[in-house]
């Protein structure tokens, strides 16, 4: 790029990296609070193969459905208890959040990839392409989300690649919304006018000028699309069509506890708080991002 269009970027708005390396970036009680619950369950996650005090798949029968340590019957040897094949609940537990994680973060990344790609080709060329691009997203809203999963993984088979592949295909629809609505916003700027009468290729400008005063907006909803897939993904392994056993899915736990779930109700609860626990550590972190990304977070 020219000393023209470079200089023509001072004008332009300040993109993720200067808003993430202010102070306030750590005095937001929702990011600090979210991300600190969210690294809670990352570090349990990587180092489930430390950590977890047991074999997470192997079935013990003799031990089977021990409470957990603070209950009558309970010990330290099985801190959480074990399920209804004698498996360590802890260690289940653990590598669950391996599994809500990957889908999340997997899930998040293929649709942030296709829909930001085409929420910054509709902003920006406008016209028949945007025409084109919303009346996809139209078709796209019109369609609920989590009953075309069910369908679609029933037909196909769960597993756990069938899952990411199909809520990546599903959950892009916010991505391209917010990048057309930025995009739309900033495609007649200054520093953007100046990179055209300089020569620059669509496809460059895009690449190198749009898409950085998009990031903030989209790492917001890649935070909002990591909760809502894991919560699905939870629900598609809970309806027996997701995720399939031996795996040890927090939406298998859940449905494997729940014929036990009036007398040894921890079988439900321990996967479910866990579950809770990190949708809302990705929510709080994604709602302090967006306060501070926002014009007003910003100023």
């Amino acid at each position: 790029m020219t000393d023209q269009t470079a200089g023509s970027n001072r004008g332009a708005p300040r993109t993720w990296w200067g808003v993430f390396s202010r102070s306030k970036f750590l005095s937001h009680r929702g990011v600090v609070f979210g991300g600190t619950m969210l690294v809670i369950v990352l570090a349990a996650a990587l180092l489930a193969p430390v950590l977890a005090p047991h074999d997470p798949y192997q079935q013990a029968l003799l031990n089977r459905l021990k409470p957990p340590f603070w209950m009558e019957g309970g010990s330290w040897t099985y801190p959480l208890g074990t399920d209804h094949l004698g498996r360590d609940y802890l260690s289940r537990l653990m590598f669950g959040a391996q599994i809500s994680i990957l889908i999340g973060l997997a899930t998040a990344i293929i649709s942030g990839v296709l829909g930001t790609s085409m929420g910054l080709a509709a902003g920006y060329f406008g016209g028949r392409v945007d025409a084109v691009i919303m009346f996809i997203v139209t078709v796209k809203l019109s369609i609920p989300t989590i009953l075309v999963a069910l369908a679609v993984v029933q037909l196909v088979g769960g597993s756990l690649q069938i899952v990411i592949l199909v809520l990546g295909l599903l959950l892009w629809h916010q991505f391209a919304v917010v990048a057309r609505a930025v995009t739309m916003q900033i495609r007649d700027m200054d520093y953007i006018t100046s990179a055209r009468m300089v020569g620059c290729s669509s496809l460059r400008i895009l690449a190198t000028e749009v898409l950085p005063n998009v990031l903030n907006q989209i790492i917001v909803v890649l935070t909002l699309t990591m909760a809502s897939a894991i919560v699905i993904e939870a629900s598609l392994s809970f309806l027996g069509v997701g995720v399939q056993p031996p795996l040890p899915s927090w939406g298998i736990m859940i449905a494997e506890g729940k014929e036990h779930i009036f007398f040894r109700p921890w079988l439900v609860m321990i996967p479910g708080f866990a579950l809770l626990f990190l949708v809302l550590s990705i929510n709080l972190l994604g709602d302090g991002l967006r306060d501070i990304t926002s014009p007003q977070g910003r100023g």
